[in-house]
């Protein structure tokens, strides 16, 4: 069965499509099967990437139809498959709150082929937290959190996720348990108190959080090349390759996969040269 990872955040503006479309990238690269799912409303990450095949379906037809066929399409990166979001007017939310099992059917439904025969599930959501957001969560196995760099964000990051985990414990009673919560910091810069914000962030999220939020030790860089990239729609690790000094976002990404999961080889295939 796939391991699911939802990125999200209890606020908007950091960075969190950029992060899941080239993890999902990065993952596919070395040969892992990997479904991007697009749960926000403004749907950035379905067009992150050009589609081979777009299906006739996306993911309002999964949800209120538990339709699992034509609800997939394929981008043009090998093993890097989208359900796409096809809810400009933001119903599904609405339809989620009101069903008897909206907030835990995603999970139900990813449990099902064809979603089974990926390695790894990838799930974008919105930053305004609501069901569709709840939803999101419930189906992860582990969340994944960026957190920009501020220590007064860093601090509302760890209280409005606390409050969030909180609020969804009750899910497990439903067959859906929330998962643990990794925090990376997201648009890291080289200034002086750089890794006094990380250290305070460790402190502040392990206390009130009683240990359910982990600060990962891989940070992601202020830098352009993850704009460019996205201006050129290609996958920011095949796009900044250098090695040095400073971490490109090649050696960012490998970092990274290596604390999510440390069992797998994530050495990218020539097909990104």
């Amino acid at each position: 069965m796939a391991i699911c990872i939802t990125i999200t955040s209890t606020k908007g503006g950091v960075d969190k499509t950029t992060l899941t479309a080239n993890l999902g990238a990065y993952l596919a690269d070395p040969g892992q099967t990997v479904l991007l799912v697009d749960a926000d409303p403004q749907p950035t990450l379905s067009s992150f990437f050009p589609l081979r095949h777009r299906a006739p379906g996306g993911l309002t037809r999964l949800m209120v139809e538990a339709a699992c066929e034509d609800v997939i399409s394929q981008t043009t990166l090998d093993r890097l498959d989208l359900v796409y979001s096809d809810d400009p007017d933001g119903k599904l939310r609405d339809w989620i709150r009101d069903a008897v099992d909206g907030r835990v059917r995603l999970k139900h439904l990813l449990g099902r082929p064809p979603f089974v025969q990926y390695d790894i599930i990838l799930i974008d959501t919105q930053g305004a937290v609501g069901p569709l957001q709840d939803a999101a969560v419930a189906a992860a196995d582990i969340l994944l959190s960026p957190i920009p760099p501020e220590i007064l964000s860093a601090r509302e990051f760890v209280r409005g996720t606390v409050t969030m985990l909180e609020r969804l414990r009750p899910m497990a009673f439903l067959g859906a348990p929330i998962g643990p919560l990794r925090g990376i910091l997201y648009r890291l810069d080289r200034s002086r108190d750089a890794r006094r914000i990380a250290e305070e962030l460790r402190r502040e999220a392990y206390l009130p959080s009683k240990g359910a939020i982990t600060i990962l030790e891989t940070a992601i860089p202020a830098s352009v090349v993850y704009r460019e990239a996205a201006t050129y729609r290609t996958p920011v690790h095949r796009f900044d390759r250098r090695r040095g000094t400073t971490p490109s976002a090649l050696d960012t990404l490998e970092a990274l996969v290596a604390e999510l999961f440390p069992h797998l080889k994530t050495s990218p295939t020539s097909s990104g040269e």
